[in-house]
C-alpha cells in the first residue's frame, strides 16, 4: 500500500518497504545474540579468560539490548515520524559496529565489557525502532508485521553463521568481530536513511475492530505504567519467556541427560545438532504465524492456543525425550509455541494503547524478557535438587498453563474494561500521557 506522508504533494510511502527495512535491521543484530557462542571459544584459547568471564559480556550485552530499548522507543517516538525511526536506528548501527570493532581489539575483560555495552546499547535501539514502526504501519495486519519482524532476529543469524565460522578459522575471532561488526553496522546506517513512521492514523488502513478491539487513541509511556491491564500483559510475558529459557537455553545439557545428545539420526547429524537446525527455522516462522493467526481471531484466544500447546510440548518432551526423533519433535515444538511472544505481546500492546506511543509502550513490555532472565537458573537449582530435568519441564508447562487461563480471563477482562474506558472518551484532544 501506498501512504501518502508529510503533505498532498509529497512522495508516496510504501509501508511494505518500510517493514523489508525493518526485517533486515533486525537481521543485521541477530548475531549480536545468536552468534556469540562462536566467539567465546576462541576468545578463551586466545587469552586465556576464564568461560565465565567472557560469558559475563554476552549477559551484560542482553540485559542492555533488553532495559535500554524503552528510552530508546521514547526518543523515536519524541522526534517524531520523519526523523525518529531514522536517527535512532542509525545511531544503533552506529553502536553496532563500534562495539564490535571493541570487541576485535579488546585485550582485556572489561575492555570486551565496554564492547557489549555499546552493542547491546546499539542492538536495542535497532530492535525498538523496527518492531514500533511494524506497529505503526499496519493496524490492520500487527501481529503479521511485528512477527514478520521479530522472525527477523530469531532466524537473522542463519545466514551469517557458516560465513562468520568461516573468517574465525581463517582470520582469528579478531577479523570476524570487526568486519562483520563495521559491515553490518554501515549497512544499517545506511538504510536507516530511509526509515518513516506514518505521520497521521488516515495515513494507513484502519483495523477490524470486530476482530481486534484497538484503543482510538494513543497512551504516553506514564499512563501505560499507571495501567493495570499492562502488568497483566507484563507479568504474563515474564512467565511465558522464563519458562521457555529454562529449557531453550539448556538445550544441550538436557539432550546429554537423556543420552541422546551425540545420537546421529540424519545425514550424519547428531540429535542436537538437528534438534537445533528445526528449532532455529521453527522459532523464526511461530513469530509472523500466531500474529497472523491473532489478526483473525484476537490475541488472547491465540495465546490461549499456543501456549496451551506450549505446556502440552514441555510435558511431552519431559516425558518422552529419551527417544531421539522424540526429542527433536518436541524441542522443536517448544520453539515454535514460545517464539510467538514476540509478536502477540507488541501486538496486544499497541492494539490497546494506541500507535502513537507504540515504540516506547512495546519496549517497556519487553523488559518483561530481561526480567525473565533472572528466573532461568531456577531451572539449574530444580534440576540438582531433584536430580534431573523432569520437573523443569513439569514447571514450564504449569507456567504456560496459567498464562492460558489467564489469558482467557483475567487479560480479557481487563482489556475489555481499558477498551470501554477508552470508548467513552472524546476522539479529538490531545494522547493520554
Amino acid at each position: 500500500m501506498l501512504a501518502p506522508e508529510g503533505g498532498m504533494d509529497a512522495k508516496p510511502v510504501n509501508r511494505w518497504r518500510q517493514l523489508a527495512i525493518g526485517v533486515a535491521c533486525m537481521v543485521l543484530i541477530a548475531n549480536l545474540q545468536y552468534a556469540w557462542t562462536l566467539f567465546v571459544r576462541p576468545m578463551h584459547e586466545a587469552h586465556g579468560w576464564t568461560i565465565a568471564g567472557i560469558q559475563l559480556a554476552f549477559s551484560i550485552f542482553v540485559a542492555l539490548e533488553t532495559w535500554l530499548t524503552p528510552l530508546a522507543g521514547w526518543v523515536a517516538d519524541r522526534l517524531g515520524p520523519r526523523l525518529g525511526p531514522r536517527a535512532v536506528a542509525s545511531t544503533g548501527g552506529v553502536l553496532v559496529a563500534i562495539g564490535w570493532i571493541v570487541n576485535a581489539r579488546a585485550g582485556s575483560l572489561p575492555a570486551l565489557y565496554l564492547g557489549a555495552i555499546l552493542s547491546g546499547a546499539g542492538g536495542g535501539a535497532v530492535y525498538a525502532t523496527a518492531v514500533g514502526n511494524a506497529a505503526k504501519w499496519f493496524p490492520d495486519k500487527r501481529g503479521l508485521a511485528i512477527g514478520l519482524t521479530a522472525a527477523g532476529f530469531g532466524a537473522g543469524a542463519a545466514l551469517t553463521i557458516i560465513p562468520i565460522r568461516l573468517v574465525i578459522a581463517g582470520g582469528g575471532y579478531g577479523a570476524a568481530f570487526f568486519w562483520f561488526g563495521l559491515i553490518q553496522g554501515g549497512i544499517i546506517l545506511a538504510i536507516a536513511q530511509f526509515l518513516r513512521a506514518p505521520s497521521r492514523p488516515d495515513r494507513v488502513p484502519a483495523a477490524n475492530l470486530a476482530k481486534v478491539p484497538q484503543s482510538r487513541r494513543s497512551y504516553g509511556p506514564r499512563a501505560v505504567l499507571g495501567s493495570p491491564v499492562f502488568w497483566i500483559l507484563w507479568v504474563m510475558f515474564v512467565l511465558i519467556a522464563a519458562a521457555g529459557l529454562m529449557v531453550t537455553a539448556q538445550l544441550a545439557p538436557i539432550a546429554r541427560a537423556y543420552h541422546v545428545s551425540g545420537v546421529v539420526i540424519l545425514l550424519g547429524g547428531s540429535v542436537l545438532t538437528v534438534a537445533l537446525i528445526i528449532d532455529n527455522v521453527l522459532n523464526g516462522l511461530a513469530r509472523p504465524f500466531f500474529g497472523w493467526v491473532s489478526d483473525h481471531i484476537g490475541r488472547p484466544y491465540t495465546m490461549a492456543i499456543a501456549f496451551t500447546l506450549g505446556a502440552v510440548s514441555y510435558w511431552l518432551l519431559g516425558t518422552l525425550g529419551s527417544n531421539p526423533w522424540l526429542f527433536v519433535l518436541f524441542a522443536g515444538m517448544i520453539f515454535f509455541t514460545w517464539g510467538e511472544i514476540f509478536s502477540l505481546f507488541p501486538s496486544m500492546c499497541t492494539d490497546l494503547f494506541g500507535p502513537q506511543f507504540a515504540t516506547a509502550n512495546a519496549s517497556l513490555l519487553y523488559t518483561a524478557k530481561g526480567a525473565a532472565a533472572f528466573l532461568v537458573p531456577l531451572a539449574n537449582v530444580l534440576s540438582a535438587s531433584t536430580g534431573g530435568w523432569h520437573g523443569v519441564f513439569v514447571l514450564a508447562a504449569l507456567m504456560n498453563a496459567v498464562v492460558v487461563v489467564a489469558a482467557l480471563t483475567i487479560l480479557r477482562g481487563a482489556a475489555a474494561r481499558h477498551h470501554e474506558g477508552d470508548a467513552s472518551l472524546p476522539v479529538a484532544g490531545r494522547p493520554v500521557v
